[in-house]
């Protein structure tokens, strides 16, 4: 694919950074520990998110023009050490922007430069919660995302608990959103549902975060698709293998009647039992056939 060069990039002064100019460490945010420490389980789920929803990305943004991040950094002030002028959610969404920043992947979403907020943004609690619940004006993460950020979405899911809390900007404040009768927080814009799932994924059972679409139909992985896709074929193959036994049946059948009709002194009509077969299968009578 083509990269594409943000042209907001040219509107914003010297010296204000750019994502090639700020911290970030191996792909992982470099203040990531001061989270209160990571999980183990919070890997995986960004995996599981990410590669059930691509293919709804895909049909909204044919041309490729979105963002995911996980666990990277969104720097919304300029700060001394820069890294405290940021967030690093544990999952995010970006429309409407560039795959590519100058032919380069991001290496953290910078406001100042990019000017579009994400659509939604997720965190997994790690400890007990307070942390993505702080309003503390300019420190805390929920006053962040609410004031600054300002992502339609903010989900808050406690894994341990088997609790999920989404809550949408409605002028300017995040109200809670509630869940419909299946339980799961509609993100309209997205053309899903969000929610948890009790199942195994990666070998360990647990109320995994998922997505639905609209109607409530599971959004499934890569390898839920390729079992599915499995699952199809088998069923076909099988219902090939059903259809060949009858036609054999059928001609069996066939060559038994001819040889009794022999028997008798008759020569058979040739593909007379092979209409008749086709006839039979089709639902019509020989008789209503001219």
């Amino acid at each position: 694919m083509t990269s594409v060069t943000n042209p907001l990039n040219a509107l914003t002064p010297f010296p204000f950074p750019d994502h090639t100019q700020l911290p970030e460490s191996d792909g992982t945010f470099v203040f990531a520990e001061r989270a209160g420490g990571k999980n183990w389980q919070e890997h995986p789920q960004s995996i599981l998110l990410t590669e059930s929803i691509t293919p709804i990305l895909k049909q909204l943004n044919p041309e490729g023009e979105y963002c995911i991040g996980q666990d990277l950094g969104i720097y919304w002030r300029l700060t001394d050490p820069p890294e405290k002028g940021a967030e690093a959610p544990d999952w995010f969404y970006v429309p409407n922007v560039p795959f590519l920043l100058n032919g380069q992947t991001r290496r953290s979403y910078v406001l100042w430069r990019e000017f579009i907020a994400p659509l939604i943004v997720l965190e997994f609690v790690s400890g007990d919660g307070s942390e993505e619940r702080d309003q503390t004006p300019l420190k805390g993460k929920f006053w962040i995302y609410e004031q600054v950020i300002r992502p339609p979405f903010y989900g808050i899911y406690e894994a341990s608990k088997a609790n999920l809390e989404v809550y949408h900007l409605i002028e300017g404040q995040y109200q809670i959103l509630p869940a419909n009768e299946r339980g799961h927080y509609p993100i309209v814009a997205l053309g899903v549902e969000l929610g948890l799932w009790q199942g195994v994924y990666q070998n360990v059972e647990l109320p995994w975060l998922r997505w639905w679409d609209l109607q409530g139909n599971l959004l499934l992985n890569g390898d839920e698709r390729a079992e599915q896709e499995s699952q199809r074929a088998e069923q076909e193959s099988q219902r090939a293998e059903q259809e060949s036994q009858r036609a054999e049946q059928e001609r069996q059948r066939a060559d038994r009647l001819a040889a009794q009709l022999r028997s008798l002194g008759i020569e058979p009509e040739a593909g007379y039992f092979t209409k008749n077969y086709e006839l039979k299968k089709a639902g019509v009578k020989e008789s209503s056939v001219a």
